[in-house]
């Protein structure tokens, strides 16, 4: 029975992996009984370079472990689940694209359950931030306003994410309405910060700041942030390169300080931020210096 859709309201026309098979339109539909609708699932969200996922392994990882420490069921396994990728962007004629891997925790009731799983894919220009889209281009004016980077606001609704901030699910109201919030303002992103005044991370991204010292600060995985693996990543080039590192809490007063802002996430990368709560931001040659050794170790990988 086809789905009924309020009028004027149209399906999207991409091929999606669902449960072992490909489907389109009405096809592409979810029981209501698997408890994914009720945002019991996890999601990878990883950027395509010429049809292939960088990074794949490290975000295989970080989801096998997550529906395990959450008690999902086994979810499908990463071999199946690369094949699936490779099916959904052929069917979609990508090569420079962002897929997104979903994993729930099924339809209850059955011995054994098994976990629903789906792979979707959008062309990567349709995933960029207008920041990320600057920075590419070198449009702005240098010091200004809409100098070649990003910008990024504050919350205004204090954050709690607790343990499960600690995990890529789908329960991510919160975060969906921080990123609104951004919209709204015409910013990349929204930083989310505790009532205490500590910032945590960006609705999309982990954040970071330079000290006038050229220390390179972010919040440790104890604060119950995403680890994101494009994190491990620039954490790691940022060592090798010689640069100080250290995971420590960042409070508000920090941003006002900083001879940098920047933010990293598998679609974006690095994006050093130009503007950030309404100031200024002085420098970016961190996060460009990163972002040229991010984009190096993807042409290796």
């Amino acid at each position: 029975m086809p789905i009924p859709l309020p009028p004027g309201a149209r399906l999207p026309a991409r091929t999606v992996w669902l449960n072992d098979r490909l489907v389109r339109g009405e096809e592409a539909a979810l029981s209501l009984w698997d408890l994914g609708t009720r945002g019991a699932a996890l999601f990878e969200t990883l950027r395509i370079y010429g049809g292939r996922p960088f990074a794949w392994n490290a975000h295989m990882e970080r989801l096998m472990i997550s529906a395990a420490e959450l008690s999902f069921p086994v979810p499908p396994s990463p071999v199946l689940l690369r094949e699936a990728v490779t099916e959904v962007l052929e069917a979609e004629r990508l090569t420079d694209a962002v897929v997104r891997i979903t994993v729930s925790r099924g339809i209850p009731g059955g011995r054994p359950v098994h976990a629903g799983a789906w792979v979707e894919a959008e062309p990567l220009l349709s995933r960029l931030w207008p920041g990320t889209r600057r920075l590419a281009s070198g449009g702005g004016t240098p010091g200004g306003e809409h100098a070649a980077g990003g910008t990024a606001i504050l919350s205004g609704t204090p954050m709690f994410p607790g343990r499960l901030g600690r995990y890529k699910t789908t329960s991510r109201l919160a975060w969906d309405l921080a990123r609104d919030e951004a919209r709204i303002a015409g910013a990349d992103e929204a930083l989310l910060v505790t009532p205490a005044g500590e910032v945590l991370e960006g609705a999309a991204s982990n954040v970071y700041v330079v000290r006038a010292d050229g220390v390179i600060v972010t919040p440790p995985r104890e604060a119950d942030i995403l680890p994101g693996v494009t994190r491990a990543v620039v954490l790691r080039l940022a060592r090798l390169s010689g640069l100080g590192v250290r995971e420590d809490p960042i409070r508000i007063d920090a941003l006002e300080s900083a001879r940098e802002v920047f933010l990293t996430n598998s679609v974006q990368e690095v994006l050093p931020l130009a503007r950030v709560a309404g100031r200024l931001v002085p420098e970016r040659a961190v996060g460009l210096r990163l972002l040229a050794a991010y984009r190096e170790t993807v042409a290796k990988d």
